[in-house]
Formats: structure tokens, C-alpha cells, sequence
């Protein structure tokens, strides 16, 4: 049994249908999948697909490291014993925590689908183009880098493995790989994906990587390294690419009518009548819905302080229930699952970025202050001036909020927590739901390495500190 813990089946891509343009393709061993174009870009499909597991991105996998964990969301089930999830409000997940091996294990499932790719079209010699084979490089790439992006930010220094693991005990002979080496690793997948994506596709492609994507990301690696210049020569690149705007209306962004619009950068694709296609999360708007993952008094609290447009379109009180998540939701679709998207990259958060970069770099750029209020104008929240705002600090904080109001429930709050020195003061000072005054410590910023990860590996893998072996 051990041995199907790390990459669980990484030989294997059954039932990976292609959420591209939504038609399934055959349930094939990837094995196959490298003679031409079309089964290449069907494993690339497979890689993509990924994506959509209930442990990333399609239910509450990502969800409970990046929200429950931060003073956005809390668990209603938290008591003592209120199992992997609760454990997350509380800071007492361990090294046995079920989600965060079931996490851990999907994510190298979707990095050996990209591998795989790669692999095969750098050895593909001349049975597809130079075009084809470094456009889908770039997907490949990209996909992978967000993997290892999320994977480094919860984790710490990791396994970093590049290339197809053809023999399951392979994947017990890795090491853990410092966090440089790693973000070194993301930087040049990036670089690639940057230089070989196209700014735009056909309808019929729609959802695949972009170059504005891949700049995104590889501009929010920079923010999280605290390379400020890097991080703003991508953005305004993407910015001045003019393929990004905010839409008119806040609560259009999230419409399951309106999926990859004008704001949308990257998103997890979800189609609720092809099988397998739909999202597997609860919609919180449903009786008896999920209590996994709703929002905190500590954000309603600011929201009611700031009731612009937002707060409607991410909110909703629910009488009897309380409050849920209203940002996603959707009716269950044919295949028991929801339509919505799940927005990983957008326009809005470009312009925070940007904002915070200059910020960072100079206090009092003009155009740090317009980006701010851009995005406040089309909530019609009242703006800002560099009077309210008279100092570095005070421009920080102001981003932090605008952050917070505008990105909530979007997976990026406990990060930006972490990457801006503020995780452990905030949380220590927030009680929201959790049965324990918290008290966390510096260990408890990144997360226990599955134990059965380590077993497998007969030693090779070691625990992050502060965690008991």
C-alpha cells in the first residue's frame, strides 16, 4: 500500500477528459500519448485536468489551506475532535491530517501529467512542429509552475522533480529540495511559458495558459520573493497589453453566464452536464450545505464596515443557516456537480499588485493611488487620497484591505498573510470560530509533510521543523 501514496497512480491518466472544449476523450494510459499532436495535446488535456480535483481547485482541497487557515473562512464543525478540516481553524493539523495527504498526492499527480508532457514533446524529434511543440511546452510549464507555486507555499522545501517517473519506486528516491532551487525551478518555467504562450485563443481553446497568465504568476512569484521591479515590469506588461479589464459590474465577474471574460486571466474550467467536468465542491447556498468552509465574523465585520458592491456579491446571510459564501455558487448540473469556474489569476488582482510594487519601491507613485481607487471606483466605494493615505504604512494597509475585500474566498488570503510578515499577528489576534485561543508559532506557517509520505520514503523524506516524526 505504500507504494501508491506519492504519486498515488502516477503511471496512469484514466479518465482524464479534456475540460478544454469539453469533449471527454478515451480513458487511456498516458503511456500512449506521444506519437503526434493530437495525443500529445490529449495528455497535455490530462494535465489540465488535474486542475479540477477536489483537492485542488474543484471543492474545498485549497480552500482549507489557503482560507480556513486564515482569518477569512471558519469550520462550523470545530470541537476537539472535529476532524482534518476543524483541524485547519485550529492550528492543530498534524502529520496525519487525511487532507493534507489527499492535497499533497494530487498535486504530484498533476505535476507527473505535466512531466509527462514535457517529457514526450522534448522527445518528440520531428513528428510535430517547433510552434506546436514549444506552445505546449509553455502550457506544460505553466501548469507545472503553479503546482510547485502552491505546493512551496504550504510545504516549504519539497521533493522538485522535472521529469517522467517511469518506475513507481522512483518516486521514493527523492529528497526534499530547498525552497531556492524550487523557485528557481518556477521562475524558468515561467520565463519559458512567458516567451512561447499566445496572448489570446479561439473559442474552441479557451481556458487553455496565456502569455498574460504566465506573466501574471511569475509577476506574483516576484511579489512573494519581495522583488518588487521584477514583479512590476511583468504587470505593467500585462497591463499595457490592453487583453485585461475590470468588467462594469463586480458581481458579473462570477457569473456562470460570464465565464472567462475580459477580467478572467486564468481559470479552472467546470462544466456541470459532461461527466466528470463538474464541480465537486457543496454549493453553499444549498440546505444542509457545506459548514467546511463560511465566512468569518472577522470579514463580515469589515464588510459591513465597507458595504460597497462587494459585499452583496460575496456574502449572503441565509436566515437559519447563517452566513455562506455567495461568490461561488451554482445549481447541480446532470453530472451531480456545479458549473461555475474558479478564478486562479485576474485583472483586479494585477492592479493590487502593481500597486503594492510601487508602493513597495517608492511611497507616493500617482499611479499606485489610481490603481488602488480603479478598483474601488468600480465597486463604487469612495476613493482614496494620498492625504487619508500619508504615509508607506498607511498605503500598505490600505492594499491589505482592498486586498481582503476585493480577493476573498479566491485562495489568496493566508498567503498574502505569509508573504508580507502578518500571518502570525493577525491570526493570534482572531478567534473567529475556533474552540482554542490561538497561539501558533512560527513552524505552524507552513504545513507537516504527510507521515505516510515519509514512511514510503524510508527516511529520504524529513519532517518541517516543529512537526513530530
Amino acid at each position: 500500500m505504500k507504494k501508491i501514496l506519492f504519486f498515488a497512480s502516477i503511471l496512469a491518466l484514466a479518465s482524464c477528459n479534456d475540460f478544454i472544449d469539453l469533449n471527454p476523450i478515451s480513458e487511456q494510459n498516458a503511456n500512449i500519448f506521444y506519437k503526434d499532436s493530437l495525443e500529445l495535446d490529449q495528455a497535455l488535456s490530462a494535465a489540465y485536468n488535474s486542475l479540477q480535483s477536489i483537492e485542488q481547485y474543484g471543492g474545498n482541497g485549497y480552500a482549507h489551506f489557503m482560507e480556513v487557515t486564515s482569518d477569512n473562512t471558519w469550520n462550523k464543525n470545530t470541537t476537539m475532535n472535529g476532524g482534518c478540516f476543524a483541524s485547519f481553524d485550529n492550528f492543530i493539523v498534524d502529520p496525519t491530517n487525511a487532507q493534507v495527504e489527499r492535497t499533497w498526492i494530487a498535486c504530484y499527480d498533476g505535476i507527473q501529467r505535466c512531466n509527462i508532457v514535457i517529457t514526450r514533446l522534448l522527445n518528440s524529434g520531428d513528428n510535430i512542429t517547433e510552434d506546436f511543440k514549444n506552445r505546449k511546452l509553455g502550457e506544460a510549464y505553466f501548469l507545472r509552475a503553479l503546482t510547485y507555486f502552491n505546493m512551496v507555499r504550504i510545504w516549504g522545501e519539497i521533493p522538485l522533480i522535472t521529469k517522467e517517473v517511469i518506475d513507481v519506486n522512483e518516486s521514493f528516491e527523492h529528497a526534499r529540495t530547498s525552497t531556492e532551487e524550487i523557485y528557481k525551478q518556477i521562475i524558468s518555467d515561467l520565463e519559458f511559458a512567458s516567451s512561447n504562450l499566445p496572448s489570446s485563443y479561439s473559442a474552441s481553446d479557451i481556458g487553455r495558459s496565456t502569455k498574460g497568465a504566465a506573466q501574471t504568476l511569475l509577476a506574483k512569484v516576484y511579489l512573494t520573493r519581495q522583488e518588487w521591479q521584477k514583479s512590476l515590469t511583468l504587470l505593467n506588461e500585462v497591463i499595457n497589453s490592453k487583453q485585461y479589464e475590470l468588467l462594469n459590474n463586480f458581481s458579473d465577474v462570477f457569473s456562470v453566464n460570464n465565464k472567462n471574460n475580459k477580467e478572467s486571466i486564468f481559470e479552472v474550467q467546470f462544466d456541470g452536464i459532461l461527466e466528470g467536468q463538474g464541480y465537486k465542491g457543496v454549493d453553499p447556498l444549498q440546505a444542509g450545505s457545506d459548514v467546511n468552509n463560511l465566512p468569518s465574523d472577522n470579514l463580515l465585520n469589515l464588510f459591513k464596515e465597507n458595504p460597497d458592491d462587494r459585499y452583496q456579491a460575496t456574502v449572503i446571510d441565509m436566515g437559519t443557516q447563517g452566513w455562506r459564501l455567495y461568490k461561488w455558487h451554482g445549481t447541480k448540473g446532470s453530472n451531480n456537480g456545479m458549473d461555475f469556474n474558479i478564478m486562479v489569476l485576474r485583472y483586479a488582482d494585477v492592479l493590487l499588485m502593481a500597486s503594492e510594487a510601487m508602493n513597495e519601491i517608492g511611497y507616493g507613485n500617482t499611479t499606485a493611488l489610481e490603481y488602488l481607487n480603479e478598483i474601488r471606483r468600480r465597486s463604487h466605494a469612495s476613493e482614496y487620497s494620498y492625504t487619508e493615505l500619508s504615509n508607506q504604512e498607511k498605503f500598505r494597509e490600505a492594499i491589505a484591505k482592498e486586498r481582503r475585500l476585493e480577493l476573498a474566498f479566491e485562495n489568496h488570503r493566508w498567503f498574502d498573510l505569509l508573504r508580507t510578515g502578518k500571518a502570525i499577528e493577525v491570526m493570534n489576534s482572531c478567534k473567529d470560530g475556533s474552540i482554542f485561543d490561538l497561539n501558533i508559532n512560527q513552524h505552524q506557517l507552513l504545513f507537516p509533510i504527510p507521515q505516510n509520505q515519509i514512511d514510503a520514503s524510508g527516511g529520504k523524506l524529513t519532517q518541517n521543523e516543529g512537526y513530530s516524526n
